[in-house]
């Protein structure tokens, strides 16, 4: 049996020689895997910039890279929703991964697309309500990590796709009350089963779907789109004329 090191090592060579992005995330998953995640990271940083992976290729084949001017630049949500209650799953343990994915617990979005964020808390504070952020922006090394530890389409993005998370244009959000304590929902965050369906109602109690409801009418109402497998998850009808990005969280 092959030590972690090795494995690594292994991961680190195939890299010179990756056909398509599911040979990346497989290498990327043995350093995972072995118990590394900086190990792992790195390599799917080196990946993403140095290999002409194909998440960037497919990405840059219909959207103008990041910082040419073609994409808004990536702002902190908190500076325009205030009150945002930050729960980060991946910048902690609590995660489907069972480890922290990012070095810090910020929430970046573009910048159009955190302005319909704090539009939609405006409608849902007068409510009652104050917005739970669990995702917002992901870097594209950071999915590759994502999607080697659950690879799972539907539940995670393909990298051969990418994430609109990637392209800082999607949000997973939740609900608190005004004094910031979380409500119930239809199920917790990544929780795959049928309840997390966007318009589930079998073993969803009223309370939680009606909350539910007024989240997604609040954020269709200022251009979010729902994903019908998830209902926390949103993104900006425009999502996909965006680069995939893979600027680091600090």
């Amino acid at each position: 049996m092959l030590s972690r090191v090795d494995r690594i090592l292994a991961a680190r060579r195939r890299l010179a020689s990756f056909a398509d992005a599911g040979a990346m995330s497989r290498a990327i998953g043995v350093a995972y895997n072995g118990g590394v995640p900086a190990v792992a990271a790195a390599l799917a940083a080196l990946a993403f910039l140095s290999v002409a992976a194909a998440p960037v290729a497919a990405a840059q084949a219909t959207a103008a890279p990041a910082g040419d001017g073609a994409s808004p630049p990536l702002v902190d949500v908190t500076a325009l929703v205030p009150d945002a209650v930050l729960d980060l799953r991946y910048a902690t343990a609590s995660n489907v991964t069972g480890r922290a994915l990012y070095p810090a617990a910020r929430c970046l979005l573009l910048r159009p697309v955190a302005e319909r964020l704090a539009a939609v808390a405006r409608r849902l504070r007068a409510a009652g309500y104050r917005l739970l952020l669990w995702d917002c922006y992901r870097p594209a090394s950071a999915h590759a990590l994502l999607w080697a530890a659950h690879p799972r389409a539907g539940a995670v993005a393909d990298p051969a796709r990418g994430s609109h998370h990637s392209r800082g244009t999607a949000v997973d959000v939740s609900l608190a009350d005004l004094s910031g304590a979380p409500l119930g929902m239809p199920t917790d965050h990544d929780a795959f089963g049928p309840r997390a369906r966007a318009e589930a109602t079998e073993g969803v109690p009223e309370e939680a779907r009606l909350r539910r409801d007024r989240l997604r009418a609040a954020m269709e109402a200022e251009g979010f789109v729902a994903y019908a497998r998830e209902w926390w998850h949103f993104a900006a009808r425009d999502s996909s004329r965006h680069a995939i990005r893979d600027e680091a969280l600090r």
